[in-house]
């Protein structure tokens, strides 16, 4: 952090990825900067956030959701000021509506848009392919390959979204966003202009007029004017660059971190001085008399890329208009299945890949006695880790409730949940209370409409669940669309008091903004009652209380119940430093597999501070974990489980 902000021009620090693409916008000037968090993505406002603080003229937000952040950094560029937004890829989805405008009406300062992709969906619950927004909105897009071209590229990207008056997409991946590298810095630049919205020019001046989507036609003409432009810049783009023999047998174009999986399959295979490397940094629209040298180059072509296809695709178009001129040309990548389209790529991958064209024999390289003996002990004897709620996880204790109270109401009941830490209900070693799960805010839409289908007999109740965050970010018009139709279900809010799944980033619901500075905090339980839903609030760690609420609402017919389970998330930079009494097992007490309980404190409620004894054979709290909850204690048929000085 320390070199992030105060590092000289041409020192060279170490930066993560996302780190880079934040300080490459402070030396480009930004002066307005909009987020939602989502994993890979975060860091990049969170590092924006602290330089506030220290870097006069810039303002920072975290948000309600992705779309409303694209339209405040819109409303910087609108004035003349340098802006950016940045997300995850399913937050696209969530902005597109805006986006799919914006690249009509244009802009006036520089702006970008750094979308963070998650091939594999590392963090994600989709590997969903962002580089087709590009594409569908007529918007130019970059791809850097390391952390120095993700700073360098910020800055190309403001120029060039000046040059051609509209927003430029920059496309991270995971491996880059969360990889480290080293970094030349540049100067911070000194935005040094006052925002000022100008519209009594004519209508059609880009820099005077009013600023519409409208005419249409004509603004879709000037749209792809702007990206011909953009193609002009690509053509002589820096972030371009070919290596190899000057007769390749084999090209590989690539982009983003599969450039360095190229560069590593090469050097395994010792190929450097018989296939070459086209490296492209600005990936759409593809410079056409770019393409054609480099083509002309070698009759086989392996296109590497992650996710889809899509350069692959752009690539054989080009080269069909340009066969009279350059031949027939063979394309290898995901279309002939050569590479998956699946996941995520590495140099093991794209080396079997390119083994199979130049017909060699490939094998990963055996690793030493040490690593081997290591790789086997890990595979026989280490046991199988579930992914599990945190020690002390208030959505713990309110899934084990729902799950309770759902089998007490007998009525094959079901959950429908948002996207956040409760996602882990469907994981073997939970609850499964949830049976539906797509994207933020669906769920109370989702349960609506499964509640309205009484009249066709279906008799089973529905609780959908979602975070705070969630309730602020997309929620909100599902429930009143609930309320409005008069729908019969049960919504619960698990307010854990931050956007905990992605670093407890503040929301709307919080007194703290993105700059640590006091901000109106706005109730949930104010906004459900006044919408007309009915509300109660419980402590999810009280577990009698909140499962006879649920019961109450479960079995109620009359209209949204909400119920907020209001705890604070146990990793929370709060709650971390507080500690409350730790619970211990009573050994007389617990009977262990003679209780007949099955080892439910240990094999179904599975808080990791709970452990079985196998020497004992009886259950033991594991005080290094235990963070003093509480909620064994209600879990345990003997009431072996108590607070440790009772005993």
């Amino acid at each position: 952090m320390k070199g992030f902000i105060n590092g000289k021009p041409g020192d060279s620090v170490m930066l993560m990825g996302n780190e880079a693409i934040a300080r490459g916008a402070l030396e480009a000037g930004v002066t307005v900067a909009a987020a939602y968090p989502g994993t890979p993505s975060s860091e990049i406002l969170e590092n924006l956030s602290k330089a506030a603080g220290k870097i006069d003229g810039l303002i920072v937000e975290w948000s309600a959701n992705e779309k409303v952040a694209m339209e405040v950094a819109a409303a910087g560029s609108f004035a003349g000021l340098r802006s950016m937004t940045s997300m995850k890829q399913c937050g696209i989805n969530v902005a597109a509506d805006f986006l799919t405008h914006l690249s009509y009406s244009g802009t006036r300062g520089g702006m970008v848009m750094v979308s963070c992709d998650d091939p594999g969906g590392l963090s994600s619950i989709n590997e969903e392919e962002s580089r087709a927004y590009a594409q569908h909105t007529e918007i130019p897009l970059l791809e850097p390959s390391d952390v120095q071209e993700a700073k360098d590229m910020m800055k190309y990207a403001f120029e060039l979204s000046e040059h051609i008056h509209n927003i430029v997409m920059i496309r991270s991946l995971t491996r880059l966003s969360h990889a480290s590298g080293p970094v030349t810095l540049g100067e911070i630049l000194d935005a040094g202009k006052n925002a000022e919205f100008k519209f009594d020019g004519p209508p059609l001046d880009p820099d005077t007029g009013i600023i519409t989507t409208v005419p249409m036609v004509l603004k879709h003409s000037q749209m792809q004017q702007k990206l011909e432009k953009a193609v002009e810049w690509f053509e002589q783009s820096p972030f371009n660059a070919y290596e190899g023999p000057a007769a390749p047998e084999l090209l590989i174009v690539t982009s983003s971190v599969c450039y360095l999986y190229s560069k590593e399959a090469l050097h395994q295979l010792e190929l450097s001085d018989r296939v070459g490397i086209l490296k492209l940094g600005t990936t759409w629209p593809l410079p056409p008399k770019l393409i054609e040298k480099y083509l002309r180059m070698s009759d086989r072509i392996l296109v590497v890329e992650e996710t889809l296809p899509l350069m692959e695709e752009g690539l054989k178009v080009l080269a069909m208009e340009l066969a009279p001129d350059i031949g027939i040309k063979r394309f290898h990548g995901k279309r002939d299945n050569l590479l998956p389209s699946v996941g995520e790529l590495n140099p093991s991958i794209v080396a079997r890949g390119l083994a199979k064209i130049m017909e060699m024999a490939y094998e990963l390289e055996s690793p030493d006695a040490y690593v081997a003996q290591a790789q086997k002990v890990a595979t026989e004897k280490l046991p199988v880790r579930d992914l599990v709620f945190c020690p002390g996880c208030p959505h713990r204790a309110s899934l084990w409730s729902l799950r309770h109270a759902l089998k007490l109401d007998g009525r094959d009941g079901f959950g429908v949940a948002d996207i956040g830490c409760y996602i882990m209900d469907i994981l073997p070693g939970n609850y499964g209370t949830c049976k539906s799960i797509h994207c933020m805010g669906s769920g109370i839409g989702v349960a609506s409409g499964f509640s309205k289908l009484s009249k066709f007999g279906m008799k089973q109740p529905v609780v959908t669940t979602c975070g705070d965050s969630t309730f602020f970010h997309s929620a909100l018009p599902g429930l009143a669309n609930a309320i409005h139709h008069n729908a019969n279900l049960t919504m619960l809010v698990l307010d854990n008091s931050g956007t905990a799944m992605t670093g407890f980033q503040p929301h709307p619901g919080l007194n703290k903004d993105a700059e640590g500075e006091m901000a109106i905090p706005i109730d949930i339980e104010s906004v459900c009652r006044a919408m007309g839903a009915r509300v109660e609030i419980c402590d999810p760690f009280d577990v009698a209380r909140t499962q006879q609420i649920m019961l109450d609402m479960i079995d109620g017919t009359d209209g949204v119940n909400v119920l907020i389970l209001k705890q604070i998330c146990a990793l929370s930079p709060e709650k971390k430093a507080e500690k409350k009494n730790m619970m211990q097992v009573n050994e007389e007490a617990c009977l262990g597999d003679a209780c007949g309980c099955s080892r439910l404190c240990t094999r179904m409620f599975r808080c990791p501070a709970l452990i079985w004894d196998l020497e004992k054979e009886k259950a033991r709290v594991d005080e290094g974990n235990c963070i003093g909850c509480g909620v064994c204690a209600s879990v345990c048929p003997q009431n072996a489980i108590r607070v440790k000085e009772e005993v």
